[in-house]
């Protein structure tokens, strides 16, 4: 699962109840987090991942003065992930930032301790800016050669899990994915699971002005979130099976974030009777 958790924004204990209940309904064994905050001795992710019998790792951005700024509060924020299975290692790398405006955003990688095959894990929150497109290149040229670093830990393939504030047919999308446009590098493949799998009839707005936090801004409704994985290892391994959304409604008549989710269901078998 990918979802963008809203940092500290608007009601917070509320939503991150409302996050807890959606993660505990939807039982994800693997959860790329972005906007996740820490303050006080607390952090997001590691909340959940007590309440939810999970692992986790966290990755603090660098300088977020500009995120202070707009809460009135000096609360850290960065992406996590959650795991039902230890994390064996984890690594961050930066991602280039805009002259004068950078906040230090990190790509986390976390390799999860799943039985039989480890997974490689990454997961990363792109630049925001509507006409920051060839920001975004850049950033996913410094995500795919973090990928490719770590990607030969496991025959299962990469898992890349994040907030790409980008449109399906962007440049930036069709250039990580590798098979659309020329790849960031030499054999970097990375299929789009929503847009290769998904129904095409489902509603895949991630961004979804049914949401009040986002039709307060005007919309519109495009898919900015994405769970991208690795070609099939062996016995189609890590293929994909499902997707769908998750967190598309209120809990508790609270929305858990601005963002919806994305759930994908991937063969594995470690997981298989288990969690997705």
């Amino acid at each position: 699962m990918t979802w963008n958790v809203w940092w500290r924004f608007g009601e917070w204990e509320q939503r991150r109840e409302a996050i807890l209940a959606e993660l505990r309904r939807r039982r994800p064994d693997v959860v790329g987090l972005q906007e996740v905050w820490q303050a006080d001795g607390e952090n997001l992710a590691g909340w959940l991942a007590e309440r939810l019998g999970m692992h986790w790792a966290w990755a603090e951005w660098e300088r977020p003065e500009r995120w202070h700024a707009r809460l009135g509060a000096e609360v850290g924020i960065g992406v996590a992930v959650l795991s039902r299975w230890p994390v064996l290692e984890r690594a961050v790398v930066p991602l280039p930032g805009a002259e004068g405006a950078d906040d230090g955003r990190l790509a986390l990688h976390a390799l999860v301790d799943a039985p039989e095959h480890p997974v490689p894990f990454f997961t990363a929150h792109l630049e925001p800016a509507p006409d920051a497109s060839a920001l975004r290149c850049r950033q996913v040229a410094a995500l795919a050669g973090f990928i490719a670093e770590h990607r030969e830990a496991s025959a299962f393939p990469p898992v890349s899990t994040g907030d790409f504030n980008a449109w399906p047919d962007s440049d930036e999308v069709r250039m990580f994915g590798g098979y659309k446009t020329a790849p960031p590098l030499p054999g970097h493949v990375m299929v789009d699971a929503w847009g290769e799998y998904a129904d095409p009839s489902a509603p895949s707005a991630t961004w979804d002005m049914a949401n009040p936090q986002v039709a307060a801004g005007g919309g519109p409704n495009i898919r900015i979130d994405y769970v991208h994985v690795g070609l099939p290892g062996p016995g189609g391994l890590g293929r994909v099976r499902a997707v769908e959304r998750a967190g598309t409604a209120p809990i508790g008549g609270v929305w858990p974030s601005d963002h919806m989710a994305v759930l994908t269901d991937l063969v594995h078998p470690g997981a298989d009777g288990g969690g997705r």
